[in-house]
């Protein structure tokens, strides 16, 4: 077994380091932040491993939106390389995770639909999975009705989740319950996923992916509890039983409502006082949100350091991948608005750069 680990990584270690060097720094995202506008931040990604992505149009046509876009295409080349030099064994997981776009992809069609917008509007807002993706997203929004693209997806692994959420998207008209069963059913089999895996490998992409579910159940649970009120019933209803740290007696003592910053340090005893991120949650909760992911950047980073040869490299380097583009995406459209940088920068997970 250790041989094959070693024999099955050597490869995608060294082409994942790569990589990995090419995250943006601390001192390039400082230089980003204080770039002038739009302009001037494209300008820096031009000299960035985003460059050729960005040089493909000209500056005339390059929107924000399509700045975005490019970004993402991107990480997407970047994945199938990724998945290409992995082990056949690891490949399955490697790519669910990669699917969190598609899911994504699913949930604005489902949008377009039900704010009646056209193809042409819906595309611009969709990852570019490219043959990886078999979503009949196009038919799905020119059906017209969420019933109706629903439907589309027989023969998909979405189909049955969804339709057993109709019903109660049908009573109240809202996405929400087809939005939360997408998620759910998502990251129960990522899961599910994680827990097949050979032991030399299941605690280190627990440890990078299982951390990431943690913090997506937990504020979850929060946003439930805060934002929306649900019942105690509805919250357990809405959120995972199991997680990496995260208990599903966490879970339901705040479906409970008792004392939510002691579940949070329980499970993250190092954080700084959270209490006053709680009192105000329209602001405190989006800065507990990116204290959460900092420490999923750090096990992240931790994966490349020790024994190497895991599935926790590539994943690891995945999700750093992953939130760079996120924080871009808010980067652009905070330039392209020109929003003051005090109003962004607190919600940017720098800690994803290399240090």
């Amino acid at each position: 077994m250790f041989k094959t680990g070693v024999w099955g990584y050597a490869g995608i270690h060294a082409r994942v380091r790569a990589k990995y060097s090419y995250l943006i720094t601390s001192q390039e995202w400082a230089e980003l932040i204080g770039a002038a506008d739009f302009t001037a931040l494209i300008g820096l990604l031009r000299r960035s491993v985003y460059g050729p992505y960005l040089m493909q149009l000209d500056e005339g046509v390059l929107t924000p939106r399509r700045a975005v876009y490019q970004i993402e295409k991107q990480m997407a080349d970047t994945f199938t390389i990724i998945v290409r030099s992995t082990p056949r064994s690891a490949r399955p997981l490697l790519t669910k995770f990669f699917l969190n776009f598609e899911v994504h992809n699913l949930k604005a069609a489902l949008r377009g639909i039900q704010a009646r917008a056209s193809w042409d509007q819906v595309q611009t807002v969709l990852f570019p999975l490219g043959p990886i993706s078999t979503l009949p997203a196009q038919a799905m929004v020119e059906s017209g009705s969420v019933s109706s693209a629903v439907e589309l997806l027989r023969g998909t692994p979405y189909y049955n989740t969804l339709s057993y959420a109709m019903e109660r998207y049908t009573a109240e008209q809202s996405l929400f319950p087809l939005e939360v069963a997408l998620d759910l059913n998502y990251w129960s089999e990522i899961w599910n996923d994680l827990n097949r895996l050979p032991r030399q490998d299941r605690e280190p992409a627990l440890r990078t992916v299982g951390s990431l579910l943690d913090v997506n159940n937990l504020m979850w649970a929060i946003r439930y509890k805060i934002y929306y009120h649900l019942s105690e019933e509805e919250l357990i209803n809405y959120t995972l039983p199991f997680g990496y740290r995260l208990r599903d007696a966490d879970i339901r003592a705040v479906a409970a409502g008792n004392d939510i910053a002691g579940v949070i340090l329980r499970i993250y005893p190092n954080l700084p006082d959270i209490s006053a991120l709680l009192l105000d949650p329209r602001k405190g909760l989006p800065e507990l949100e990116i204290q959460l992911l900092r420490h999923v950047m750090e096990q992240c980073r931790k994966a490349f350091i020790g024994y190497p040869f895991h599935i926790g490299i590539p994943l690891a380097y995945l999700v750093l991948k992953k939130m760079e583009i996120q924080a871009l995406t808010a980067l652009i459209e905070a330039k392209s608005s020109r929003s003051p940088v005090e109003e962004f920068e607190a919600y940017l997970p720098l800690e994803s750069t290399r240090k």
